[in-house]
């Protein structure tokens, strides 16, 4: 999906979503041979879940730890249900 479809989507600007990119909370985005965004399936599911907690109101900086420990596995289970 383009960035335009996933804004359109998740309705989330996409000057929100290249932030989010900033930010690191969307790992690499693959790009078209022209440099357009093209999400998977998988950042779509994290734009959604990304969303879902900001509107709960975590912060930046709580979801970038919490990434930070999903990418870490199973063993911060633990750490990550107190974040």
């Amino acid at each position: 999906m383009t960035i335009a479809e996933v804004s359109k989507q998740y309705q989330i600007s996409t000057d929100t979503l290249r932030y989010y990119e900033k930010e690191g909370l969307i790992p690499y985005i693959n790009r078209t041979e022209s440099g357009v965004r093209n999400y998977t399936e998988e950042d779509c599911a994290r734009i959604g879940f990304i969303k879902c907690m900001r509107s709960a109101g975590l912060s930046i900086e709580v979801l970038k730890q919490y990434f930070e420990l999903f990418a870490r596995g199973k063993r911060t289970l633990k750490t990550r249900r107190c974040v």
